[in-house]
């Protein structure tokens, strides 16, 4: 195609955006509603996913070690940890250490565990950490068969309902963005082929004078296009200004629950970039779906 041939194809399709007025208003209104809710779901999304990651890397295995152990076999121990398959680090945990983590995680209550710190009954303890949190389980299987590891203690039963609840949120996520994904395309599609039928006497006269199929689609194809990059313009500029004021505004009180937005940026920029793309591709998809009933005169 000649530049200058498509040169007057996008002038036509950007002309056609204001000769169809309320038509192109309801087409924009239409992309930009769906288009905001499946940002705001996007980031909805994220916002869980980070929460599910950060609460599966908290989770550790806890090795207390037999209280007769000498120095050497400790270190002995130690290495054959470090030695065992998706261990990915190991951490050695004094009896004192331990001791002080308990009371503090008692908060006022911890006080009463005070009077027995000159004769701590605890074990000391190497605190390990698998590859992947999934595999919490299986290494702490393998640890304690061990050789001078009196216990293991990793959070069962809790921890594989925490895993199969984060893996269903993740999986609940993915369908709810699918869907509402393709939600807004059949509902924007239906809106820009309205938008065609209403034209459809300006195709067939175009066809019948001789233009030829594609001289007719491509300012369809350029107005569709702008179509959907206009209506998400306007739920990328809400959720960005939106989610960077709920984050200055509130970041830190989340914190304080143990949960943490995710910083406004790059997440922002990935999210503006994919509504642009989404709405492109419906706007692009519904014109061509549209019109193309109509080019058979």
């Amino acid at each position: 195609m000649k530049f200058r041939t498509l040169g007057r194809h996008v002038k036509e399709g950007t002309k056609n955006l204001g000769r169809n007025g309320w038509m192109t208003f309801a087409s924009i209104s239409a992309v930009t509603v769906m288009l905001f809710v499946v940002g705001a779901f996007l980031l909805l999304i994220l916002n869980a996913n980070s929460f599910a990651d950060s609460v599966e890397d908290d989770v550790e295995i806890r090795a207390y070690i037999e209280l007769t152990a000498t120095p050497e076999q400790q270190e002995e121990l130690k290495e054959e940890i470090e030695a065992t398959e998706n261990v990915e680090g190991v951490t050695f945990l004094s009896k004192d250490e331990g001791l002080d983590q308990l009371i503090d995680s008692l908060n006022d209550a911890g006080g009463a565990f005070e009077s027995i710190r000159e004769e701590n009954p605890l074990n000391d303890a190497f605190v390990v950490r698998a590859t992947s949190p999934q595999l919490t389980e299986s290494v702490a299987s393998e640890v304690e068969e061990l050789p001078y590891v009196e216990s293991v203690n990793y959070g069962q039963g809790f921890v594989e309902r925490l895993f199969a609840f984060t893996e269903l949120a993740r999986t609940i996520g993915i369908i709810l963005i699918v869907g509402m994904m393709f939600t807004a395309m059949f509902l924007i599609a239906n809106t820009i082929k309205i938008t065609i039928i209403a034209r459809k006497r300006e195709i067939q006269i175009m066809k019948l004078v001789g233009a030829t199929n594609g001289f007719i689609r491509w300012p369809f194809f350029v107005e569709g296009m702008l179509l959907g990059i206009v209506g998400s313009l306007i739920p990328i500029l809400a959720l960005g200004f939106g989610y960077a004021y709920l984050y200055s505004r509130f970041g830190q009180q989340f914190e304080t629950l143990f949960f943490s937005l995710l910083p406004p940026f790059p997440y922002l920029w990935q999210i503006a970039a994919l509504l642009i793309g989404i709405g492109a591709f419906i706007g692009v998809w519904g014109s061509v779906m549209s019109v193309r009933k109509f080019l058979k005169v």
